[in-house]
């Protein structure tokens, strides 16, 4: 059985829920945030049974997914109380469409079998990532405050080394600069992730740091699950702090309008994984996990 949550209350109810689970749940905790506030991503939330769930799925619309080849619009956000036992729930037609090309993100690793098995059974290619998971401190204060050990916090109050500011001006990214970020965005490099970048910079906050020339030079921005994604700095510019800068002042925008800060670096990305410990972000023990799952 499956039940689609209707109405603010219940997705109210269900955030909430969601808060006791973290981190595991940031995923789909951060996307559940997203549409208690308008919901601009035309998201919907599917539950196994209500009101003690044991497994959620955030999915699109039915009438947004005409594009079977377009994984970045047909992703879903997972989290399981039980992981050994949603594979039933998972392989519902009704709940996850097996037949396009698809990406699950959850920050479970415990699904992974359930995931494999299902991919196995229904003759579907799969290429997993599982990456380190990082909070920020002002986030796990706020919302997992048991997990915060001050003493670990780098020092320096998690703010970024001053920038030429006659040199680089603080702005937010534009329509016109999608085809930036989607050239060094490493889940990107296509038309749908194109697609995908601008309609997230259409609809939230985005951070940059135009060069000399007035253009981009580094940046960030969020998805529709809250998380601060595809920061990137042209290589000419890189090591100069830029993008550390640039995710500060993302973090400040979105930490004003409620969302979690949160983000994931592979784990060969020392560069990034720096950073990340500058801003006072925290790796987590569950790790970060995205399924991109291929018809054969």
């Amino acid at each position: 059985t499956m039940f689609p949550l209707q109405g603010a209350q219940m997705l109210q109810t269900l955030e909430k829920s969601l808060r006791k689970s973290l981190p595991e749940s940031i995923k789909v905790y951060g996307t559940v945030f997203h549409m208690n506030h308008g919901n601009p991503f035309n998201r919907k939330a599917l539950v196994d049974k209500w009101p003690d769930f044991n497994t959620v799925v955030i999915r699109p619309q039915e009438q947004d997914m005409t594009d079977d080849l377009d994984q970045y619009t047909n992703t879903y956000q997972v989290y399981s109380k039980d992981p050994q036992n949603c594979q039933e729930f998972l392989g519902s037609p009704e709940v996850i469409n097996w037949k396009q090309h698809l990406q699950i993100q959850s920050c479970q690793s415990s699904l992974n079998e359930a995931i494999q098995n299902l991919a196995a059974k229904k003759s579907l290619k799969i290429e997993r990532s599982e990456n380190i998971l990082f909070i920020a401190a002002e986030t796990i204060k706020k919302l997992i405050p048991s997990l915060l050990d001050t003493k670990t916090l780098s020092p320096g109050g998690g703010k970024p080394k001053a920038i030429n500011q006659e040199k680089f001006k603080i702005s937010s990214l534009g329509i016109p600069h999608a085809a930036l970020v989607n050239q060094f965005w490493h889940f990107g490099g296509n038309e749908r992730s194109q697609k995908f970048i601008e309609r997230c910079i259409r609809t939230f906050p985005s951070s940059c740091l135009l060069g000399p020339e007035g253009n981009p030079v580094s940046w960030t921005l969020m998805d529709y699950t809250g998380e601060t994604r595809m920061g990137g700095t042209l290589p000419e510019y890189r090591t100069q702090g830029l993008v550390t800068y640039a995710v500060y002042m993302q973090a400040q925008e979105m930490a004003k309008r409620g969302f979690p800060v949160y983000s994931h670096t592979v784990r060969t990305n020392t560069a990034m994984q720096k950073m990340s410990y500058t801003l006072q972000h925290i790796p987590m023990s569950c790790a970060w996990n995205q399924w991109l799952c291929s018809p054969m």
